[in-house]
């Protein structure tokens, strides 16, 4: 664990220096533990892939008291079980409307088109945490055979439950927004409604898969 004041009143943690399921994991049990014994100076957490933004109270604490507290923290949580990850099952169209880069990402591989979508479902993805955008959940990992970069230009509109790569990341935009993801295919489903309990579909933490249909079950999903 390494701290790092990021402002007067917020710490950097760092929970590992590599992108990968052991820092994620270390992430997940000190984030979930902050939430359920808040401390009485914490104002907010927000995890990233290796690291949680800690912001506090800094009339009620200082940088080194917040540190020596999150290292406590820390040791009880790497001991805590953690529940069974939820499963969420992604239907997504690769069909060509719905997919603009997908051609380019499989001449990029030497691959078919129905090889990049094939190794894209085969694979159960981890969401590592939310950022961007509201419900926007960076999961990974991509499998080596499909990583390619952004775009060199970013598109100045992404529709709404485009499913998109980067890198060895995979994520679906849940509103309509700019964007430099290379866009492969798109769900139906609603990533983000601010009625809904919880308003995000994706949480951190969770397993995903996606599941090809059709155009036609796109229509019949979508319409639902």
């Amino acid at each position: 664990m390494r701290c790092c004041a990021a402002s007067d009143q917020s710490m950097l943690i760092y929970l590992g220096e590599e992108i990968g399921l052991a820092a994620h994991e270390r992430v997940l049990k000190l984030l979930r533990l902050l939430q359920k014994e808040p401390p009485a100076w914490l104002r907010n957490v927000q995890p990233a892939y290796c690291s949680l933004m800690v912001t506090f109270d800094a009339c009620r604490v200082d940088h080194a008291e917040v540190e020596s507290t999150l290292r406590q923290f820390e040791l009880r949580a790497d001991s805590l079980r953690q529940p069974k990850p939820r499963a969420i099952e992604i239907p997504v169209c690769y069909d060509r409307e719905f997919a603009p880069d997908l051609e380019e990402v499989s001449h990029a591989h030497n691959l078919k088109p129905t090889d990049v979508v094939r190794l894209h479902t085969s694979r159960l993805y981890h969401a590592y945490f939310l950022g961007f955008a509201p419900g926007f959940a960076y999961l990974g990992d991509l499998p080596d055979e499909i990583a390619t970069p952004r775009l060199d230009v970013p598109r100045k509109t992404v529709p709404a439950g485009s499913v998109g790569i980067a890198g060895k990341q995979t994520a679906i935009y849940p509103f309509s927004t700019p964007g430099g993801w290379r866009i492969i295919g798109r769900t139906p489903l609603t990533l983000f409604q601010a009625g809904r309990k919880p308003m995000e579909l994706i949480s951190i933490g969770d397993q995903v898969r996606f599941r090809s249909i059709s155009r036609k079950e796109f229509s019949g999903l979508f319409s639902a």
